[in-house]
């Protein structure tokens, strides 16, 4: 196919806003990745200190949640804090909890984090076990702010 010089130089000039595009777009994406790790971080950092309102500042009042613990989906921000209230009330403490292979996918004001929960409990006896999830948060942007809809806490077994 022969093409023009004016032609060609219009599909390269389209092909490098293209690309531009992109960019900008992948470096919106990493701000909110970035700002999503930063919402999680501070909210565990709430829960080892036991301020259990400012570690729910970003969840929704229907937030809902999955977890090992029951076999139903746990309903609204109430009933969680009730439950991690209860876990600390109960002896329980959390001694190190790390995010392993986190990924956030961006669909413009929904913000999907997935990682691999790596953590070490102690109960009130003083007994130690190794906490592994495979966990998933959605987040929905709503008034400026990113917000925590959903949380899926899947138990990860150990190896064998």
């Amino acid at each position: 196919m022969n093409t023009s010089p004016v032609m060609r130089v219009a599909i390269v000039a389209i092909l490098v806003v293209g690309f531009a595009a992109i960019g900008v777009s992948n470096a919106g994406d990493k701000e909110v990745a970035d700002e999503i790790m930063k919402i999680v971080k501070a909210e565990w950092a709430a829960m080892n200190q036991k301020n259990f309102t400012e570690a729910a500042k970003n969840w929704a009042d229907d937030f809902t949640q999955f977890n090992d613990a029951f076999a139903t989906r746990l309903e609204g921000k109430a009933s969680a804090l009730t439950m991690e209230q209860s876990w600390v009330k109960g002896g329980g403490e959390n001694l190190f909890a790390e995010m392993l292979n986190p990924k956030v996918q961006v669909y413009g004001d929904v913000a999907i984090l997935s990682y691999n929960y790596a953590g070490i409990d102690m109960s009130k006896d003083g007994k130690v076990e190794p906490g592994r999830a495979k966990s998933t948060r959605v987040y929905v942007k709503q008034n400026g702010k990113w917000m925590l809809v959903h949380a899926n806490f899947a138990p990860e077994p150990l190896p064998k």
